[in-house]
């Protein structure tokens, strides 16, 4: 790192001007009207993939809650209609966000695990996930954007998902929001 030389007077002039500046104090609270930059995490590892799946079974028969497979919306038994409307309308902010895209549904389905695990420990409350359109699938359905809500509702940390803005990655992604433990 290179020095800077400061002449005496620009010392003196800033120390002047500095005099009557105190430090902000450390609240540890962040606004829910501010919006972090989405973290993006890769679990693309070898670990990853070599992790069993934690139970998440690929059948809806398993779900519990309101799934709705036609507008691809999901919400906890008991939560309020308002928890979505606030989900859908961005209120939380990504904090951080997962990319499935290449992954077999083996690794997809370990990644998110470690990923929701991830979130948990770090008490990261709203996430993007990104499964793609399956637009190279076959048929063009995709396997991962059929097996995500599955896995989501499956998860007691999850208490709503709902497909992200299509600024956000639109059918291509969903906005999760996790319960804070």
């Amino acid at each position: 790192m290179p020095e800077h030389d400061h002449s005496d007077e620009d010392v003196s002039l800033f120390r002047d001007r500095m005099r009557d500046v105190a430090p902000l104090a450390e609240t540890g609270r962040i606004e829910p009207n501010v919006v972090l930059p989405a973290r993006r995490i890769s679990l693309r590892s070898k670990e990853a993939v070599l992790l069993k799946p934690d139970g998440l079974s690929d059948s809806m028969a398993s779900l519990q809650g309101g799934y709705d497979p036609e507008t691809g919306v999901f919400v906890r038994s008991g939560l309020k209609k308002e928890v979505l409307r606030r989900l859908r309308r961005g209120y939380w902010g990504v904090q951080a966000e997962l990319d499935l895209h290449g992954l077999t549904r083996d690794a997809a389905r370990t990644s998110l695990v470690r990923f929701l695990e991830y979130c948990g420990h770090r008490h990261i409350r709203c996430v993007r996930i990104v499964h793609g359109k399956g637009i190279n699938s076959p048929e063009g359905l995709g396997v991962l954007r059929q097996l995500l809500p599955t896995w989501l509702a499956q998860r007691d940390a999850v208490l709503a998902f709902c497909p992200a803005l299509p600024s956000d990655g639109g059918a291509g992604a969903v906005v999760v929001l996790l319960k804070l433990v």
